[in-house]
Formats: structure tokens, C-alpha cells, sequence
């Protein structure tokens, strides 16, 4: 796995994995609802992407935003 992600890129999405987490345990999101099961996949890959510093996706349509090193 080469990284992929750019250091502004993995900051939103380890902050946006970190707010949905925060909206799950302070009980405005539930896993109740589908909005709520979305999300939770959603923080749960956002997380995931963010800290191993790779995204499938990007991989698959071979994007990057990491700067190369010159």
C-alpha cells in the first residue's frame, strides 16, 4: 500500500471521523436510523483512511494527493 493522501486531506478526514464519533457518543446520532448507520460507516472509513494514510478509492482511480518529494 502506497500512501496516498496529502497531509490536508487525512487532517479532514481524521477530524470528520473524530466530530461523528463525538456526535455518536454524546447521543445526538443513533444507530437507529439509517442516517445514523451511514454515518457511523462513514466515520468508521474516514478514521480508517485517515490514519493509515491510504485510500482505496484514490488507489482504484489512481489519484493521489500527496505531494511528491522532488
Amino acid at each position: 500500500m502506497k500512501s496516498n493522501l496529502g497531509k490536508p486531506d487525512r487532517m479532514i478526514r481524521l477530524i470528520a471521523g473524530v466530530v461523528i464519533a463525538i456526535l455518536f457518543a454524546t447521543g445526538q446520532l443513533a444507530l437507529t436510523s439509517t442516517l445514523g448507520i451511514i454515518l457511523a460507516v462513514a466515520g468508521v472509513i474516514f478514521l480508517f483512511t485517515g490514519l493509515v494514510n491510504w485510500c482505496a478509492i484514490y488507489s482504484l482511480l489512481g489519484l493521489s494527493t500527496k505531494k511528491e518529494a522532488t
